[in-house]
Parts: C-alpha cells; structure tokens; sequence
C-alpha cells in the first residue's frame, strides 16, 4: 500500500483506526431515485450519526453531501452503468480524480468486473486512476467484483484474484463481495496486503446483515462498504450503529443488533 502522507492522512478520514464503515450511495446512476435516494440528505445525515465512517457518492451529488455528513469522510465514484442498458458490467467513466478534488472529496473509488468482458478497458482505467489519485495524494477504493461468465460471484479463488489485482495496479483499498462464511473468506484477505471491506448486496434481514459483517471481520475483513442493505433500511441510522459495533467494537451479533435498538428473537 503506497504510505505518501496525504494518502494516510486521507485515509484516516474516511475509517477510523485502520477499519472502515462505508456507505455507498452512487445508485441512483444504476437504479434511479430507489428508497433511500430521493432524500439523500436525511439518509446522509441518519448513517453517519449512526457510525458511518464515510459515503460515497457520484460527483454531481456532492453538493447535497457535505452539510449532512456530520463530519464523516466522503469519497466520489468515478465509473457507472445502468440496469436498464445493453449490460451493466460495462461500468463507463464518470468523472476525474481532479473532478473528485473539485468537490471535496477525501477518496475516488473505481468498479471493476473482473473476469468480464469489459476486464481488459477496466484494468487500463483503474490503473489510470490510481496514477493519477497517487499524483495528488488521494487514496483510491478499487470496487473489484468477480463478474463474468462461468464464475461464480462468491467464488474465494476468483475474488482473492479480484482484491490481488486491485493491489497490483495501485489501489489503497479494495472492496469485493464476500464468500459467504469467515473461513473461506480469510483466502481473499490473505490475498492481499491491502483492507478489504466487503459489499452488502441486495437488503436483507437485520440479522442475516449483521451475520455477515461479523464473518467477514473474523475472515480478516478491515470493514465493509455496503449501500442498499444500509441506505434502504427503514432504520438508516440504527443499521449503521449496528454495523459499526462489529467493525469498530468487535462485538457479537446480538450485542450490535442490541445497540442498533433490534428486538432479540427468542
């Protein structure tokens, strides 16, 4: 990992002691206007009194960020797609590290699908990514997923490959999905040296949410970056606080869904 002061001292600012809670909420580009998304100042302003250490949002949202993230770090994603186009693997550039700079950010983070068939152009692109962030001292979160045909998203070889590439080209942090229990995982954090957080994916229960995080943590996760199964809670706030238990506290399950306020089932 490249230790340039600026990079530290920005990396600092979007996690706290080396862990990260992020929450992505670029999805309005992939998704459109979902819950959680037409009034992203109130989402803003729940996650990161609930513990969020940083959101991250496309570059043309930034002016509804910065008087809502209550001190929180904020980062700018620089490549999207649609849901509704030929093929949302095909993330396209966005924006420029000097862009994110522009509006404040404190972190650009890039998508790559690796094992897709827009892998080739990816690669180019993130490695002009993190060339240009390093001129500036920005960190870069490399979103590296294992996508394409014949793998398996949740594969551990093909998302340990997915988080070595992203320390091959000269990200600072690499988020992927996760393999779905802690031991497994451990093979993608032992794939690199640099933190990796893990992608939330599609809402579910309070428990199965919070179950995972705290695999991912006892595999060697340094946190998550997790958007829909925060920002769309009916709760953005209490979620978040829950998360932020067993990333930064390391507790149990039952002690962070306690905190997060959630019933205990019996």
């Amino acid at each position: 990992m490249n230790t340039d002061t600026g990079i530290q001292t920005r990396l600092d600012r979007i996690g706290t002691d080396g862990k990260y809670v992020i929450v992505p909420m670029d999805h309005g580009i992939t998704l459109g206007a979902v819950q959680g998304l037409k009034d992203i100042e109130s989402t803003i302003d729940a996650v990161t009194r609930g513990g969020a250490d940083a959101v991250l949002t496309q570059k043309g949202i930034a002016p509804r960020v910065h008087e809502h993230k209550n001190g929180a770090g904020y980062i700018v994603h620089l490549n999207a797609s649609t849901v509704i186009g030929p093929d949302a693997n095909d993330k396209r550039m966005t924006g420029t590290v000097k862009e994110a700079i522009r509006v404040g950010a404190d972190a650009v983070s890039f998508h790559i699908n690796v094992g897709s068939n827009y892998e080739p152009g990816q690669i180019e692109e993130l490695s002009k990514v993190t060339a240009e962030a390093a001129d500036y001292g920005i960190p870069v979160l490399a979103m590296a997923y294992a996508r394409g045909p014949d793998i398996e998203s949740d594969d551990p070889e093909a998302l340990g490959h997915a988080v070595r590439l992203a320390e091959e080209v000269g990200a600072d942090i690499v988020k992927t999905g996760y393999s779905g229990d802690g031991d497994s995982f451990k093979h993608v954090t032992e794939s690199t040296r640099l933190p990796v957080v893990i992608a939330g994916g599609a809402k579910g229960t309070d428990r199965e949410t919070v179950e995972m995080v705290r695999g991912a943590m006892d595999g060697g996760a340094a946190g998550v970056s997790m958007g829909r199964s925060i920002f769309q809670h009916d709760s953005p706030e209490s979620i978040a606080r829950a998360v932020s238990a067993i990333v930064h506290d390391d507790v149990s399950v039952d002690e962070a869904l306690k905190r997060g306020g959630f019933a205990m089932e019996v």
